[in-house]
């Protein structure tokens, strides 16, 4: 059971949402006026659902306002279908992100997805130097610099870092990191892959290459 919240300005996709999540045992709380998301305590909440395209304030900004005071992951919910736009809301801090029109089944095996991956038992450290992964804590030091990831750039980096030297294909790495439920779009990965490469480099670190026509492998 978890503590979901969605915000959508239509009340008919709100309700359809909470009644498929509430079938699972979740906790889901909805809003449909966005400059109302920041009354409520988003601490409490272990994923959050936006919509994209929304009166006032629009889904993206509403992400980027909030993305440093929540820890959970943030999915997107967007008739949206070009790539800039969606590569876009993942540079702001997203994890990943569901097209409309969608089937209530692929919504909830994508939600179980990132819940899963969030409660996934950790015990040990990852040391591939200078890198050091804390795998309990999720995060992803440079000696003794925390490089400030995403979760989903985090587990990227910790799916590629586990399998240094194999290449993956992006799909690979989706299925990898994400799973296999659900129909996102494994073009995500190319623009989690930059945002992670940026923040590495402004401590100096290439950790990721590159195989052209092929994927991306962990090199250090």
């Amino acid at each position: 059971m978890a503590k979901i919240l969605v915000v959508d300005d239509e009340p008919a996709i709100l309700s359809l949402i909470h009644n498929a999540l509430s079938t699972d045992q979740h906790l889901v709380t909805t809003i449909s006026n966005p400059a109302e998301v920041h009354s409520t305590d988003l601490g409490a909440y272990d994923l959050i659902l936006l919509d994209v395209m929304m009166p006032g304030v629009d889904g993206f900004t509403l992400c980027r306002e909030i993305r440093t005071a929540v820890d959970c992951p943030i999915l997107f919910l967007t008739a949206k279908t070009l790539e800039s736009d969606l590569m876009y809301g993942l540079g702001l801090g997203a994890d990943d992100y569901i097209t409309k029109p969608f089937g209530i089944g692929a919504l909830r095996a994508r939600i179980q997805a990132h819940l899963r991956r969030e409660g996934r038992e950790r015990r040990n450290m990852l040391y591939l130097d200078p890198v050091r992964l804390n795998l309990s804590g999720k995060e992803l030091y440079l000696r003794e610099n925390k490089v400030p990831l995403t979760k989903s750039e985090y587990e990227i980096c910790e799916f590629l870092a586990r399998h240094r030297g194999q290449v993956f294909s992006k799909d690979h790495i989706y299925e990898g990191v994400f799973g296999m439920d659900g129909d996102s779009d494994s073009s995500a990965i190319t623009e989690h892959i930059k945002n992670i490469r940026a923040k590495l480099a402004r401590h100096g670190l290439e950790a990721i290459e590159t195989i052209w026509g092929i994927g991306y492998k962990w090199k250090l």
